[in-house]
């Protein structure tokens, strides 16, 4: 199983670093390509989906591997224990806000599936789907967050 998730977070890390590339890539090709007066504008609803798959990979990413930006201000002076039980809510709190951004966008990606965009005939809901398979993505890592700090609670410092 852990081969499995492995396997995973290094798809996840291909994919995002790949999205973002080509992200630049039509940006500023396209920044270069108006310059010359053409207008290509499939290049920039290809941006932005690239961009909405980025952002929320990367987010995963970033919470996977501790990298998010934290505010430890009020909790680094109390007591290791309550320090654990605070880390141990923050992470129920994420895990509870991540399912519900899941079950909201795949409803929203359902609806957005006959929506198509104006350039491409891709449709819409490709970029609802990057929210919610982050947000599924968020929660597998939460729970081992979750499990590993209540492992390591009882164990001392």
């Amino acid at each position: 199983m852990r081969k499995i998730y492995r396997a995973l977070c290094k798809a996840e890390q291909f994919l995002c670093g790949v999205g973002f590339m080509f992200l630049v890539l039509f940006v500023f090709g396209s920044a270069i390509l108006r310059f010359f007066r053409i207008s290509l504008s499939w290049n920039i609803d290809m941006a932005m989906l690239l961009l909405a798959w980025t952002a929320f990979l990367g987010a995963d990413i970033a919470w996977r591997d501790g990298q998010l930006v934290g505010i430890d201000l009020v909790t680094r002076n109390l007591p290791r224990t309550l320090q654990k039980v605070i880390q141990l809510l923050v992470y129920l709190v994420v895990l509870a806000a991540m399912a519900v951004i899941f079950v909201f966008g795949a409803r929203l990606a359902w609806v957005e599936r006959v929506r198509t965009y104006q350039s491409m005939p891709i449709p819409y809901s490709l970029v609802t789907l990057s929210l919610t398979l982050a947000a599924c993505s968020i929660v597998v890592s939460t729970i081992l967050k979750i499990r590993k700090a209540v492992l390591e609670f009882n164990r001392p410092d």
